[in-house]
């Protein structure tokens, strides 16, 4: 089986479910802490593209940071990747990517039928 990339933070209780899950599927596993490691607005549009969604989908809405400085914005599409790029806290999680395809692993147990797909 190939190796599957988790984005996660180890501060959020559905990410440490997505990890305990693909820990017991006993599948590889590439654990990206996406906080220390953050994305290039290239990587977000990649994984966008994986993933199926527009920036703003994908941004945690009740996160604090949101609520300060972005929330009633109407920002570009663009505007949100570079937002997404210099503001990690707010990419929702986590992000398991396996091949060419990528889900939000909420609720965690979407993880399992994305590893049987």
């Amino acid at each position: 089986m190939e190796t599957v990339k988790i984005y996660h933070n180890a501060r959020c209780s559905k990410s440490r479910q997505a990890c305990s899950i693909l820990e017991e599927q006993k599948v590889k596993v590439e654990i990206i802490d996406y906080l220390k490691t953050p994305f290039t607005e290239t990587e977000i549009k990649s994984l966008l593209q994986m993933l199926g969604m527009k920036a703003e989908e994908l941004v945690r809405k009740g996160e604090p940071l949101f609520k300060e400085k972005f929330a009633n914005k109407k920002l570009t599409e663009k505007e949100w990747i570079k937002a997404l790029a210099e503001n990690p806290i707010l990419i929702e999680r986590p992000i398991i990517v396996k091949g060419n395809k990528a889900i939000v692993g909420r609720p965690p147990e979407k993880v399992l039928a994305f590893l049987q797909d």
